[in-house]
């Protein structure tokens, strides 16, 4: 199938993009899934996603991310303050079957006149590390992007030194475009950032592959996967 057209003066140009523009900025509502809930962050989730965070004592999960380990639940008060006030990024926490704050996540470069948003500033408590929760939550937050909000580019992107996060990235589905080089200063040193992305026409296909792995049907007595994401 052809990717672009010839206009009246023999040029290739690009097809028309289907649906009306802008789309809607997401809405700051509740996510709900199976094995996980996302709300949008408050001030009130701070003494939870605190608990739940200082559980990674080497603070190894902050390398790549902005910020530092959180030393206080008085510093932990004013970064998801901080959060709360946020729109873009905009974030969630992240709740375990049982209500409680194990994580958190954002969309971020919101951008509705292109149909174009990115999710990052993901911070998994070691509670919520590899579960089928940390998956499902990616999941509502790509399925309420191309589903009820319409949009056309789905993007994740990550200092191109993070291993873990790239290939978190390939399992979900994304497709690797490249690596901008030199791109970002952070914590005073130099990050060269790979880019991801999933597009609306490639959505169905990787919707139906996570409703398979996520349903109930494959997860045994104890709650272990008995077929793997990438092998569906």
């Amino acid at each position: 199938m052809t990717d672009h057209r010839i206009n009246e003066h023999g040029q290739p140009i690009g097809l028309p993009a289907e649906g009306s523009f802008p789309r809607p900025f997401p809405p700051h509502k509740p996510l709900q899934g199976r094995t996980v809930r996302l709300e949008p962050t408050r001030p009130e989730h701070a003494a939870a996603l605190y608990e739940a965070l200082i559980k990674d004592e080497s603070g190894r999960n902050w390398t790549y991310l902005p910020g530092s380990p959180l030393t206080s639940l008085e510093d932990a008060q004013k970064w998801v303050e901080t959060c709360a006030a946020s729109r873009d990024p905009q974030f969630y926490t992240l709740c375990n079957a049982d209500g409680v704050p194990v994580g958190i996540a954002s969309y971020l470069r919101i951008d509705p006149a292109n149909g174009v948003i990115e999710v990052g500033h993901i911070h998994f408590s070691p509670a919520l590390q590899r579960s089928a929760a940390a998956t499902e939550a990616m999941y509502l937050m790509m399925r309420n992007a191309f589903d009820e909000l319409g949009y056309r580019r789905y993007e994740w992107k990550c200092d191109a030194l993070n291993a873990p996060s790239r290939k978190a990235a390939e399992r979900l589905g994304f497709t690797y475009e490249g690596t901008f080089r030199q791109s970002v200063v952070t914590k005073g040193r130099n990050r060269d950032t790979a880019w991801f992305s999933v597009l609306d026409s490639e959505w169905p296909k990787l919707k139906a592959r996570f409703d398979a792995w996520l349903s109930p049907t494959n997860f045994g007595a104890d709650g272990q996967q008995i077929t793997r994401l990438n092998d569906f």
